[in-house]
């Protein structure tokens, strides 16, 4: 694979693929060798680099690949993958002449759905996707159920080879809404062949739910390790963000930083510059909330962050050099910073700060596993 390099700034986001091995392993084995684990990969596998962490799930344990749009399936193909691969969404046309083309898994749920897959004259695996109180796709009554299963008999070049659901509030400490789906699922998979393979819990669910794994669990959040409450796990995160100090000023008291001088200085103040901001997908929302590592130690960000610099207090750290390495997210030295911390301060949640870095951001990956 092509690996990147820091950009001129020194700003790069990194991938430990390592990392990424770890978590797989790991949840393989806490949910036991007779349930198949799937990785989410959609969105650039949470912007982590589709085809090098779908690899590297693969080779460490994972034995099927989720995504959300056909085209994710198709650029894993072109990349040589061969494993099943869920198509997560609802289908289009485009999408079904996709599934048929690059042999992916196809959710469907309504009539309409079939009718285009059928209308490919082409082989398709389906699974049938059953909502059970998510709300969001999905069939949603047994007269449904019954209509796709129909429809499916009369388009005998499709295959329905599983069916799933999706707990909606998986990471709540009272599982009762959760037990509530799953008991609705079981009844509506009676309804079905037999011999299918039956998935509904992803991250969460997977490690709070036994009772869920059925035949096999999707990992998402928990593959990149950025899920929270699971310490004994020892999951890792595999993202950090970093730049360089660009410039480095003294300020007096009274001075202030930034737009719309938010931020007054009480006291004399040494402040760091760092070329990188909401251009690059660090949050604005952290603008005098966060705080960045330098030489191992948290400086907070002051005022608000601009769109490709934002300022930190290093009045601390004398020793604070232009050119030294600062950290956004990840760890240096003894402190780290989480993107679910970055959440917090963005008021948001880990997904997105792990889907923020943008184009511009290149990205490294390191421990590339052999043969990759």
């Amino acid at each position: 694979m092509v690996n990147g390099a820091a950009d001129s700034r020194g700003t790069c986001l990194r991938v430990d693929l390592s990392a990424i091995a770890h978590n797989t392993r790991v949840l393989k084995a806490a949910v036991g060798e007779k349930v198949q684990m799937m990785a989410v990969v959609k969105a650039n596998a949470y912007g982590h680099g589709l085809v090098p962490v779908a690899q590297t799930a693969l080779m460490n344990g994972a034995s099927w690949l989720g995504v959300a749009v056909p085209e994710e399936g198709r650029k894993l193909r072109q990349a040589g993958v061969a494993a099943p691969i869920l198509v997560l969404g609802n289908v289009n046309p485009q999408g079904a002449q996709m599934a048929a083309e690059y042999g992916l898994t196809q959710t469907v749920f309504d009539l309409p759905g079939v009718a285009l897959l059928a209308e490919s004259g082409r082989k398709i695996d389906v699974h049938l996707k059953i909502d059970t109180g998510m709300n969001r796709i999905g069939a949603r009554t047994e007269e449904e159920i019954r209509a796709v299963l129909a429809a499916l008999k009369a388009a005998p070049q499709l295959h329905l080879t599983g069916a799933f659901t999706h707990f909606a509030d998986a990471d709540n400490p009272d599982d009762a809404f959760s037990r509530r789906q799953f008991e609705r699922f079981e009844k509506m998979t009676a309804l079905l062949p037999d011999g299918l393979l039956l998935h509904a819990a992803a991250s969460d669910a997977s490690l709070r739910f036994p009772w869920a794994r059925l035949q096999m669990v999707r990992e998402g959040i928990a593959l990149y390790g950025c899920i929270e409450g699971y310490d004994d796990l020892d999951l890792w995160p595999a993202m950090s963000l970093e730049t360089r100090v660009a410039y480095i000023k003294q300020i007096a008291a009274g001075d202030t930083v930034g737009y719309g001088r938010t931020f007054t200085a009480r006291r004399p103040m040494r402040v760091a510059t760092l070329p990188i901001g909401y251009g690059d997908g660090y949050p604005r929302a952290c603008s005098g909330k966060a705080a960045v590592l330098l030489r191992g130690e948290r400086c907070p960000v002051l005022g608000r962050v601009c769109m490709d610099q934002l300022m930190v207090d290093v009045s601390d750290l004398p020793e604070i050099r232009q050119g030294d390495t600062a950290v956004l997210m990840g760890r240096q030295g003894d402190q780290e910073i989480t993107a679910a911390e970055l959440a917090r301060w963005a008021d948001t949640i880990s997904y997105e700060i792990l889907l923020s870095p943008h184009a511009r951001v290149p990205v490294i990956y390191e421990h590339i596993p052999e043969g990759m």
